[in-house]
């Protein structure tokens, strides 16, 4: 049985948000050391993805603070084997704009690589292993994962299997 590329949760609350982000982390982590994984980010602002990123991040390991990189637009964390490399690309203007912070060196193997904002240039948003939407809903927010790879295929099964049938909302 083919299983679907897709998967929504209900979030209805920030604290949900950080424990997705925890469930990204698991299972995203074994791809990433391996293949290198790239994960766009997409949603209104205050939508939570830094929040995401926040969980994702806890959960490797990272035990300081996680600054939003709206004005830094890159932030850059080792942790537990990897190095997650957080962009914003809310203020940029393109592809051009990603590859003068040096893009293409960010991703490989050991490589998880979160962009926020990431269709601000679709080339970018195009590549990326897996998108990662946020919107606002009735009672707190919505996250719906879409892979775009076989990698990103492998993290929506972990997901999947993080967050089981109770919780699930859409596409299975």
């Amino acid at each position: 049985m083919r299983q679907s590329r897709e998967l929504t949760l209900a979030l209805p609350d920030a604290a949900a948000t950080a424990t997705a982000g925890h469930d990204l982390a698991r299972a995203a982590h074994a791809i990433a050391r391996a293949a290198g994984l790239t994960v766009a980010l997409e949603g209104e602002l205050g939508a939570g993805k830094t929040t995401l990123v926040r969980g994702a991040l806890a959960a490797l390991g990272h035990a300081g603070t996680v600054h939003s990189p709206t004005y830094t637009l890159l932030e850059s964390y080792p942790v537990n084997g990897l190095t997650v490399h957080h962009l914003d690309g809310y203020r940029l203007t393109g592809a051009q704009d990603f590859e003068a912070l040096g893009f293409r060196d960010l991703s490989g193997p050991g490589r998880l690589v979160l962009i926020e904002w990431a269709s601000r240039a679709p080339t970018i948003a195009a590549a990326a292993d897996l998108t990662i939407t946020l919107e606002f809903a009735p009672a707190g927010r919505v996250l719906a994962a879409h892979s775009n790879t076989a990698s990103g295929a492998e993290v929506v099964k972990g997901l999947r299997d993080c967050w089981g049938t109770a919780h699930k909302t859409g596409k299975t």
